[in-house]
This record gives C-alpha cells, structure tokens and sequence, in this order.
C-alpha cells in the first residue's frame, strides 16, 4: 500500500497482481451513505424474502467457485484445494442461515402482568466489518451474512492483500439479487477506517485480527458508544492425554498446524503431551513435518504453499530464531528456502518454555510448539497457561472425562475432542481472554448486532 493505492502480489511469484486506487475520504463516506440508504429499504423486507437472497448468494458463490478460489490463491497463497473448500463453506454459511434465519429470528411472546409481551429482533442500521487476509472470503462471509440476514446494511474494509476478493464478494452479492450498496467494500487507509467506525450511520464494528488491533478498534468503536464483536489471535493449546490414540493425536495435530499454511487464528499451534507420551509424540510428529511437501500452491499434490509475504515469513522465523535463542530446540524445519516465493518449512520446536514466543505468543505460521505435561492434569494447567483463549483440543480415549474436562477447566472459547476442525455453520465461534469476545455463526451470532426490543401490550 502507497498513500494512493493499494498493491496485490502474488505470494508464490512475488509478482504484481492488481493496483487498486484508495479511496478519498468523499467516496468512502459516499459508501456508508449507500449502505444506509440501502438499508432503510431492506430493514422492511420479511424475513423470508432476505432468506431468499442469502439462498442465492449461496448457488452464485458455488457458480463462482473457480474463479474466487484462484484468485484467493493468487492473493495469499492458500493451497487451491482448500480455497474451494473455504468457498463450499462460505455457501454452507448461506444456506444454513437462508434455511434457520427466519425461525431464529421470529417474534417471541412472553407472559407479563396485565397483559402480553413481544420480544423483536430488529435491524441496527450499517455494520462495519475490519478483516484479515487468511480467508478472504469466509472471513468477510461469517459477519456480513448474519447482518444481512437480520436487516442491517454491511460495510467492509478488507486486508490489502486480498482487495480482489473483497470486490468479488460484492458483485456476487449484487449478482445474486442482494441491493446494490448495502455491502459496501471500503478501499481506505487506517485512518479513514477510524473515520468510519465514529460515523454517525455506522451502528456497530466487528474486527478479525490481532489482539493489538482489537484494543484499538475496541477503544475508538468505545468512545463513541459502538458495539463491537473481536474474533482475535490465539496460540490453541492441543492436548495429548495419557489415554490418547496417538497415531490419531500425531495425524490430526500436524493437518491441524499446516492447514492454510500455518495462518489461522484456530491452527493447532501449542501441543502439550504427557511425559507418558511425549517421546513418541516428538518422534511421530518431527518425522511428518519432515515430509510435508512445500510447493505450489496450485499443484494438488503440495501440503504447504507460501506465506502470505516477505514480512509475515520474517515475523515468523524472528520468533523462531528468538525462541531457540531462549532454549528451544528445532526437530523439523526451521530454514528459509532460497528459492522465488515466500516459503517457510513446516517447523517443529521442543524445549519450549516459557518467556519464549513459542510458548507465550501466537506464531502465525506453520511452527509448532511441543511441550511436555507431567500428566493430565498439568497438560490443562500449561494450556491455560496463555493470555489467549480461542480455540484448543484434547485427544482422549475416554471421551467423557474430556468433555467433561473441556466444559469445566479448558478456558477457551472452542474444544476439538480426538479431531481437529475450523468452523461449522450452526457451532459458534469465538473465544475469551486476549482472543476477544462475542460469537459469530449459530443462533448466538446470529444475534450479535440486533435490537432486541421489547413491546410490552396492555390487556
């Protein structure tokens, strides 16, 4: 990004995709304009004919689906494969929500003294949306569709990186029947978005990103009274247990790291294995990182493409670097290639401990973090041994004991028992502590950004 444009490069090539103008001020207060405008029309539409739209928003993104996965794979890396799948998600989202929207958000009656009481679920107006590169569509599908389907009109400022996919996503919207202008994509600086968050027709904020830019947005959204929603970063703690099936433990924790490259808030990061295991687990798990094939990202048969860019694979390798400085020992990895394209292996660290950045932060990139528990009670003590709080796992062959454990002690807002997942339309999502607050997906995130009114009738 310059201070007039905005740049899209290919991460595998390391070559210039796409030069995008920013916005001026005028033109991005012109788009929540149209947003609200949009908005005081669709508020009125029943609910069923918003389901409506949202239901072919699903068959346009699944008619889209090769065009949006290249270019997501274009823009930052992901493997093609999983860029369909994201786009098979991201229609899952739509019709889950097309399907359950309407009864979820059906007037509720309640009994009240002298007379009867009515629960609405009504629109709040425009709601702005700030979201990261790493899903460029699912990220901006998971608020945008619950908001639309509730009535408010959506704003969104996605990552530079990924400007192609936001203005994709728009004209699937518009192709599909959505209004023209109720999503708005903002092409605008940081200082433009703040902007945004404190304009008058701008009625609530959600932020996908790091726990530093969720303070911040939090602040600015605070002081002029906004709600705001934050799916943050996280460094998931997954547990092997005594009792693990540990072929399983190895198989799902190494999918669990390298999915997406490494560059997931819920990537498998922490694994905290029990002394029982923990040679075996090491063993197991240095040999399949050994393996993994880095390569492009378009081939099927590669397992890890690139990072998203050259600063995001020098963060990673500095943390790298830092930790192993601090007494932490490489198993798998750990060298940049010397090749075109912003690779990073499939690295594995042992010896990790605290005041190390394997142990303390989230290493967004493919590296892992094995860490030894003396038994199951200790592997719950170091997982929640962390300022973040999003997602996490145990392996267990004793399935009620962990759900059991996972309800009661595992502070964290997600739990996988004996498998690794990333989201599901009707689970929510979101997590406590660092990691943020709020809920997207499900009834409960469906929610979010609604007024909940109450009619109170006299008899």
């Amino acid at each position: 990004m310059t201070d007039k444009t905005i740049e899209t490069v290919n991460p595998l090539t390391e070559e210039l995709l796409e030069t995008y103008p920013i916005m001026s001020d005028e033109e991005a207060m012109d788009v929540v304009q149209k947003s609200h405008d949009a908005f005081l029309d669709w508020r009125l539409k029943t609910l069923d004919e918003r389901a409506s739209v949202i239901a072919s928003i699903a068959d346009e993104l699944r008619n889209s689906k090769e065009e949006f996965a290249q270019l997501m794979t274009d823009e930052m890396g992901k493997l093609l494969s999983d860029a369909r799948e994201e786009i098979e998600l991201c229609a899952g989202v739509c019709d889950y929500t097309a399907k359950h929207g309407p009864t979820m958000l059906a007037d509720e009656e309640r009994e009240v003294p002298d007379g009867k009481g009515l629960v609405t679920y009504s629109p709040l107006g425009v709601i702005y949306g700030i979201q990261p590169w790493n899903f460029p569509c699912y990220q901006a599908i998971r608020y945008s569709i619950s908001s639309l389907m509730v009535g408010n009109g959506v704003l969104l400022k996605h990552a530079a990186n990924c400007t192609g996919s936001g203005l994709l996503l728009r004209d699937i919207y518009e192709r599909a029947g959505l209004p023209k202008g109720l999503f708005g994509v903002l092409l605008i600086t940081h200082d433009q978005s703040d902007a945004i968050i404190e304009h008058n027709l701008v009625r609530g904020v959600t932020l996908t990103g790091s726990d530093k830019a969720g303070r911040a947005v939090a602040q600015r959204a605070a002081a002029v009274s906004k709600k705001t929603v934050l799916e943050l970063g996280s460094n998931d703690a997954y547990m092997v247990f005594d009792d693990a099936d540990l072929d399983l433990a190895i198989k799902a924790c190494v999918q669990g790291r390298i999915f997406n490259n490494g560059q997931t808030c819920v990537n498998a990061k922490r694994f905290i294995v029990t002394e029982k295991n923990y040679d075996a687990f090491v063993e197991g798990y240095a040999a399949a990182f050994n393996a993994v094939e880095m390569g492009d990202p378009n081939d099927g048969d590669t397992q890890l493409g690139p990072m998203v860019s050259s600063s995001q694979r020098d963060q990673v390798h500095s943390q790298v670097e830092e930790s192993v400085a601090k007494g932490a020992k490489i198993v798998a990895g750990g060298k940049i290639p010397d090749d075109t394209g912003w690779f990073y292996p499939a690295t594995a660290l042992v010896d990790v401990a605290p005041g190390q950045p394997a142990y303390d932060d989230e290493i967004f990139g493919p590296v892992a973090s094995i860490i030894k528990a003396k038994d199951d009670e200790d592997a719950m003590r170091i997982a929640n041994d962390s300022r973040y709080g999003l997602g996490g796992g145990i392996f267990s062959k004793d399935v009620d004991r962990a759900v059991k454990m996972a309800s009661l002690y595992f502070d964290t807002g997600m739990v996988n028992i004996n498998t690794y997942t990333i989201a599901s339309p009707d689970m929510p999502f979101g997590g406590v502590k660092d990691s943020g607050y709020g809920r997207e997906h499900g009834e409960v995130g469906l929610k979010e950004f609604v007024n909940v009114k109450s009619i109170t009738i006299g008899a």
